[in-house]
């Protein structure tokens, strides 16, 4: 039996069986769909991409996996050194994992060593925002604020080690100097929160975070897991504001392969650097570096640059604001848009109670959550497509 996620298994509806799937379509045995939020924001090529595949194919040729233990290989090289060549200032220090919770958690012990190997015991905290989402995997569900894991609080007591604050540059400076004696990290979600509601908000916040960042020795973590690979309509916020720590995944791989990176600036990867085998980073998934990973990743970074992906997410923005320009309804609280997403917030979520069902049968696969309609497609969608999504999103309030 497949237990699926964030489902109760009893009254669950029966998920939807893809049996073929290409470019911007999943196909069911009845029908094709767009798929407007790309796999959990991650197939951002579409599928069945030939040169991603043809990566995959030739590297399992070869070998699929070796460990990093002890071994490496070519592509985790190449993929590390693209990386430290891509991105901004010196976010150079790559630590591969398989999964962007995973990757969260290797960003939070970082931050937590970092400070214990200068023998600074003291820093355990760390400030988040509010309906903050980071991963499901445990240090980074404290650090999250999403109601549905609200029942650790049950079991384990108030948190005592993170703080939440809005995105509001008062409530910053506030928790900045009450709190930063024992701060070793600010996480955040750049610009645009995903799970938690797509909420968006301004660069102002996140460039007044770094100074108090710096003016209080605090590291600054950037989960642009969801936020990278453009869907802010920036290739990566980090290209703004540059953090301390950078993790990446979904889009790392085209959505084709799991894998994602933590990547150090130096400055943090000093802190590490030593003759003490104690300061190490006592770190070590099994598939980091996997090398079908890896080909994928290095293909998909060639396909955006190569192809100016930052020219189609820009086009996805204009035609979504072009469409979705003075469409309102009673039911409806705001209509966001950032990038390659758009977000309807309706004011109760029943309203959305059918939506999924409604979209199948307009050919769109679409997954609506509490009061959140929303749209985050393929960066390859046609205009022709990418209006049938938000049309289909307009009709459900017409009907």
């Amino acid at each position: 039996m497949i237990w699926y996620p964030y489902q109760q298994m009893k009254t669950m509806k029966a998920p939807f069986q893809i049996v073929d799937a290409q470019g911007v379509y999943l196909r069911t045995p009845e029908r094709e769909m767009i798929d407007s939020v790309s796999s959990w924001w991650s197939v951002i090529h579409g599928y069945k991409h030939p040169t991603l595949t043809r990566a995959i194919q030739d590297q399992a040729g070869k070998f699929c996996h070796v460990m990093l233990g002890g071994l490496t290989h070519e592509p985790v090289q190449k993929l590390s050194a693209k990386l430290e060549q891509w991105l901004p200032g010196d976010l150079d220090c790559c630590f591969f994992s398989d999964s962007g919770s995973v990757a969260m958690e290797v960003s939070l012990k970082m931050a937590l060593q970092y400070y214990m190997n200068r023998g600074d015991k003291s820093r355990t905290k760390v400030l988040a925002l509010e309906h903050a989402y980071h991963g499901d995997t445990f240090k980074a569900m404290e650090v999250g604020d999403d109601e549905d894991y609200h029942f650790v609080l049950e079991a384990y007591g108030e948190k005592t080690d993170v703080i939440h604050i809005p995105t509001r540059i008062d409530a910053l400076e506030e928790a900045f100097a009450r709190c930063h004696e024992r701060l070793n990290s600010f996480i955040v979600e750049p610009l645009l929160q995903g799970a938690g509601g797509m909420r968006m908000y301004d660069i102002a916040f996140l460039k007044r975070a770094r100074e108090l960042c710096d003016q209080y020795d605090v590291l600054l973590i950037f989960d642009e897991v969801a936020t990278g690979f453009g869907r802010t309509g920036n290739r990566f916020v980090a290209d703004l504001v540059q953090p301390d720590i950078l993790v990446l995944g979904k889009a790392l791989t085209g959505g084709y392969i799991g894998h994602a990176a933590t990547v150090a600036s130096r400055r943090v990867f000093s802190g590490f650097y030593s003759d003490d085998p104690a300061k190490a980073l006592m770190h070590g998934p099994t598939f980091m570096g996997n090398a079908l990973a890896c080909a994928a990743a290095l293909e998909s970074i060639r396909l955006f640059e190569e192809e100016d992906y930052m020219s189609k997410i820009a086009r996805i923005e204009a035609i979504t604001r072009r469409e979705m320009a003075g469409f309102g309804d009673e039911r409806i609280k705001e209509v966001r848009i950032m990038g390659g997403c758009v977000c309807v917030e309706v004011k109760d979520p029943k309203v959305l109670e059918g939506y999924q069902q409604f979209a199948y049968e307009h050919g769109v696969f679409s997954r609506p959550f509490l009061s959140y309609m929303y749209a985050m497609v393929p960066y390859v969608i046609e205009e022709e497509e990418l209006v049938r999504v938000l049309d289909t999103m307009k009709a459900w309030f017409r009907r």
